[in-house]
């Protein structure tokens, strides 16, 4: 049983929201215009009495409550009546309102058990809508940037899409479509990783590759998604400044040039911020986006275990019950090729270890995809906390880290390593570099070549990390 003492707009408001969760409760009030205003709304078990009386308190039943809430404004009568129902029952909680300018206890913990501070609830409540509006604000420039195509838009990913890339410009489309618009996704060299080519082609998702796009200056816009930064692991060209880009990888916020941007580091995934964009525009997330967005959330975030965020969560939350689980399942087992047995074989062979740290030579690699597969399962070996692995493609060395030492940022660390002589970055738990082979002196011989690399790879990355020189 809930009794209110005293019903003033606050009382009123929380006896309305108590009834329609079907609670039993009782209203101590002694103004008789209150008291009939109560009535008309439907409320019955009304004391009209003195809600510091003792005998009025045990009329209402404080001794047997539940909870017992005084809500007034006057601060002196809110701290003579917690007093009174502290004297019938000690054990009830008491909840109770502090003065109007509180904002330091006036109740000690025996006198109540909740005290609600009127200002700090006013900026709580601000503080929830302006989380509210912004990312509506966000929307409405993105929806006008999209209004202005009068051709297609173009979304482009990273050159390798993963699944939350892949995720995230689906649903870039669909909020374009939505919008009357068309648009082409995008991506640059090759979907290699087989849970990734599985996920395509059992969703049946139509992507293009740059080099069937004639000429990027068809599109009236450009979106850049899952990559902020023209030409980092992406088709662009380094001079294009996109209309829209969306991301969640850390990035010097001074590059990034654009219409549009949104980049926030803090969540797990762009898929993520894609969800609370359809979620803002009350998009009806089908059973397809929602499969796609929720395993591009797992796999980013590998199962919600590096860097999920309550916004993360929140997303699932919301797809889970909307997705194909059994379709996920299919992604997450396709088959194995050849070429990846024999470089996670040869990522096995080859693993040198330092410490806690291992480093191995995947050796001449077609796809460069096979490196963080290899990576995921070096990192479940015992006393291990931090990968590198290599591999030599076409003309450049591929690198991919994984990490779960709490004390390296390996994104840094491998921009360190490897940002004077290619392309890195990435998280504190996974990361990626790109050196190109020119930088080898055009060695030939693979022998020796491998030699090179393994110094200006491995070595290098174990020095940066403060590796200690004993390997086994």
């Amino acid at each position: 049983m809930h009794v209110i003492l005293g019903c003033g707009t606050a009382g009123y408001l929380a006896a309305k929201e108590l009834s329609e969760l079907k609670r039993e409760i009782v209203i101590v009030e002694k103004d008789p215009e209150t008291i009939k205003t109560l009535k008309d709304a439907g409320f019955t078990d009304i004391i009209r009495g003195d809600m510091t009386s003792k005998q009025d308190l045990k009329r209402a039943g404080v001794e047997k409550a539940d909870v017992v809430l005084i809500l007034t404004t006057d601060l002196d009568l809110n701290k003579k009546t917690a007093k009174a129902v502290r004297a019938i029952n000690t054990e009830v909680m008491v909840v109770v309102r502090a003065g109007i300018y509180s904002t330091e206890k006036e109740f000690s913990p025996e006198e109540a058990d909740v005290v609600i501070y009127p200002s700090n609830v006013i900026a709580k409540y601000t503080v929830s809508h302006l989380d509210e509006i912004e990312p509506k604000k966000k929307l409405k420039k993105l929806k006008k940037i999209i209004s202005e195509a009068d051709k297609g838009i173009a979304i482009v990913t990273q050159n390798n899409p993963d699944p939350d890339a892949i995720a995230s410009a689906v649903a870039l489309k669909r909020i374009i479509e939505k919008e009357g618009k068309t648009a082409d996704i995008i991506y640059g060299e090759e979907i290699g990783h087989e849970e990734n080519r599985a996920l395509v082609n059992l969703m049946g998702i139509q992507l293009i590759h740059i080099s069937k796009v004639k000429d990027l200056r068809d599109y009236s816009k450009i979106a850049l998604i899952e990559a902020s930064i023209p030409g980092r692991n992406n088709p662009l060209n380094s001079d294009i400044v996109p209309d829209i880009i969306i991301d969640h990888h850390p990035v010097d916020k001074k590059q990034l040039k654009g219409k549009y941007v949104d980049v926030r580091p803090e969540v797990g995934a762009t898929s993520t911020i894609m969800t609370q964009y359809l979620l803002h525009m009350d998009y009806e997330l089908s059973e397809e986006l929602s499969t796609l967005l929720l395993y591009g959330i797992k796999t980013d975030t590998q199962d919600f275990t590096r860097g999920a965020t309550p916004a993360d969560l929140n997303a699932v939350a919301v797809l889970y019950p909307k997705a194909n689980h059994d379709l996920v399942a299919k992604i997450q087992t396709p088959l194995m090729s050849s070429e990846t047995l024999d470089a996670l074989g040869a990522a096995i062979k080859n693993r040198r270890i330092v410490g806690s740290h291992l480093t191995s030579n995947a050796g001449f690699i077609r796809d460069r995809d096979i490196l963080p597969q290899a990576a995921d399962y070096l990192l479940k070996l015992e006393g291990v906390s931090t990968v590198l692995v290599y591999g030599i493609g076409k003309d450049v060395v591929h690198v991919s880290s994984r990490n779960r030492d709490t004390r390296i940022n390996l994104g840094e660390a491998m921009n360190t390593a490897f940002g004077d002589i290619g392309q890195a970055g990435g998280h504190s738990t996974a990361a990626a570099a790109k050196i190109p082979l020119g930088l080898f002196g055009g060695v030939k011989d693979k022998g020796s070549l491998l030699r090179l690399v393994e110094e200006a790879v491995g070595d290098r990355f174990l020095k940066v990390v403060g590796a200690g020189e004993k390997s086994k």
